[in-house]
């Protein structure tokens, strides 16, 4: 296991490992707090990185995880209606409070609270897609199949 991670990296291999998975968390010296950012740095397809995106219902006010393949923009039509809810894009303050973990660095596992989650069908076309795990440096290889795994996300359309 990496003895050099940071606080928020440490938190996610943490959490992966509680799980029992055997994923290595990576700090990079390259950004990867946007998709494109992200897969620059790894040396992969824009699409093969998940953006974790976290939205408040309007009426209930829950926090929902859209973890979406980042060639893709999210329609929240779509997503509203597969949960039930029209949704906002949620702030930071609330990013935080939730997930534990700031806006660019949100990973799909090792929240604060339990969260629903979806999960973007067209990640699941790739054999390795790439997670944010903490800071907006820090990411971690995985299959779709593990995503949804250590998630316990349900796979819809949402682009």
């Amino acid at each position: 296991m990496e003895a050099n991670l940071s606080a928020s990296a440490q938190k996610v291999q943490d959490a992966l490992t509680a799980l029992g998975f055997s994923m290595q968390v990576v700090e990079l010296p390259a950004s990867t707090r946007t998709a494109l950012e992200a897969a620059q740095a790894v040396g992969c397809n824009v699409g093969q990185i998940v953006k974790s995106l976290i939205f408040k219902g309007r009426d209930s006010g829950r926090p929902l995880l859209i973890l979406a393949s980042g060639a893709n923009r999210v329609d929240l039509e779509k997503a509203a209606a597969v949960v039930g809810d029209e949704l906002d894009k949620a702030d930071a303050d609330f990013v935080r409070q939730h997930t534990g973990f700031a806006i660019g660095g949100v990973p799909p596992l090792g929240h604060t609270t339990a969260l629903e989650t979806l999960i973007d069908v067209d990640l699941l076309q790739y054999q390795e897609i790439w997670a944010a795990a903490g800071t907006p440096n820090a990411v971690f290889c995985l299959s779709p199949v593990d995503l949804q795994r250590v998630t316990g996300g349900r796979v819809v359309n949402i682009a």
